[in-house]
């Protein structure tokens, strides 16, 4: 299976909220809320990488996220920290980020010029959160 084919389906999978661990109604719905924008960060970042072709090297799955998703090759694993409902999506959003700023290295002047870059393409909230 192709990398990006597996980030897809990952990503796409249900989180598993479960109401019992909310006290209330908006705690339950803040946290849907979050999952969703996680859900769009990532696929907005993957399209950047299937769009433009960009590599994802290895070491951008050790370095983003605490090294929490791996990919052998065949199949992604990720190791949740606290809450996997509102980590996985994230840690595939902080691995597409870093294998785009390691793409874009080379021809920026440096972290800030890295950073200026997310945010016209991607938007604030993806920038501050992924590029910082």
């Amino acid at each position: 299976m192709k990398l990006t084919d597996a980030l897809q389906k990952f990503i796409s999978a249900r989180p598993g909220f479960d109401f019992a661990n909310y006290g209330d109604i908006p705690a339950y719905r803040a946290d849907v809320a979050e999952a969703g924008r996680q859900l769009n960060d990532a696929r907005a970042l993957l399209r950047y990488i299937e769009q433009w072709e960009v590599p994802i090297p290895s070491n951008a799955f050790i370095s983003a996220f605490g090294g929490r998703l791996s990919w052998d090759g065949e199949k992604l694993d990720y190791c949740a920290g606290q809450y996997y409902p509102l980590e996985y999506r994230a840690a595939v959003a902080a691995v597409l980020a870093n294998a785009i700023w390691q793409d874009w290295a080379p021809s920026c002047s440096g972290p800030e010029s890295i950073r200026k870059s997310a945010k016209l393409r991607f938007g604030k909230r993806i920038a501050s959160k992924y590029f910082s």
